[in-house]
């Protein structure tokens, strides 16, 4: 493992939202895909995406803003119409690297700070811990066994850290991990039974950690280590040169990702106008660990 700590620049902080941004957008339009219509929408908006995917869904939100200035007000103005128009509330990750003037124009435009999530990272030009025999890539026929555990187990939260400021039904966390285009999905055993999956998408060179659970029964036994061993392993043989997570704040999963060799690199504040709505920002800290 590199000794060296992962520095986070502004140009690091923007290459990584950018990534997520694709991400977001992506995902909003495999859900428009599943369904066949065309509601919802991912539309640009300063360097960043505005994007609804569907009702409660951990899609709707404003990513990557803050890196080409402060939105034009009449931009925001449409997007902000176009989520009241589907009786959604606007939710903005903003990193904490991007212009400074931009959370000052957003409160003055009515936002409040709901919640923070924490980004961290990892460098993959080193050789990466030895990967445990129990955990593999999931194969197509166990799809729906992977969607169905992962989403029960994601709904038994832990204890340790800030809470969520989001929630969401089984339903919802099936259909959200059904829609997360391009991933590469993993699985862990233990004494033969499911015990937890993982998984992580790569954009531009950076892996993106997400959807990872432990089933309850098999927590504290080390399931999630052996995934993230396994998810860097194949990160770096697809040829990334970095590995990001999101988490909430002193949670046990950003524990976990700091004891793999990641460094936390910036916060992202949630900020929110309009009605609060039960959702998931997608942290993968929120899965159980």
């Amino acid at each position: 493992m590199d000794g060296e700590r992962l520095f986070c620049d502004v140009a690091l902080a923007e290459r990584i939202e950018r990534a997520e941004a694709r991400w977001v957008a992506d995902c909003s339009d495999a859900a428009r895909a599943r369904r066949g219509d065309t509601v919802g929408f991912a539309r640009p908006l300063a360097g960043g995406i505005a994007s609804f995917a569907e009702a409660d869904s951990p899609f709707d939100k404003v990513a990557g803003l803050g890196f080409e200035g402060v939105p034009d007000a009449d931009a925001l103005d449409e997007v902000e119409r176009a989520f009241a128009e589907l009786g959604a509330p606007v939710q903005i990750e903003l990193c904490q690297l991007a212009d400074p003037e931009v959370g000052a124009f957003l409160t003055d435009r009515g936002y409040r700070l709901e919640s923070y999530e924490n980004v961290l990272g990892r460098r993959l030009g080193d050789a990466v811990d030895e990967v445990s025999g129990d955990v593999r890539p999931c194969r197509d026929d166990e799809l729906e066994t992977w969607l169905a555990a992962v989403a029960d187990a994601s709904l038994v939260v832990d204890t340790e850290g800030l809470p969520s400021h989001e929630d969401f039904s089984r339903e919802t966390l099936v259909t959200v991990l059904r829609d997360m285009a391009g991933v590469r999905r993993f699985l862990a055993e233990r004494d033969g039974e499911f015990a937890g999956g993982a998984s992580f998408r790569v954009t531009d060179g950076i892996a993106q950690f997400a959807g990872a659970a432990t089933v309850p029964a098999h927590r504290r036994r080390g399931v999630q280590t052996a995934l993230l061993r396994a998810r860097l392993a194949a990160a770096r043989a697809a040829g990334c040169d970095l590995a990001i997570v999101t988490t909430l704040l002193g949670t046990k999963s950003q524990q976990n990702a700091q004891r793999q060799g990641f460094d936390l690199l910036y916060a992202r504040a949630i900020l929110v106008k309009g009605t609060s709505a039960t959702r998931s920002s997608g942290a993968e800290s929120r899965q159980a660990s």
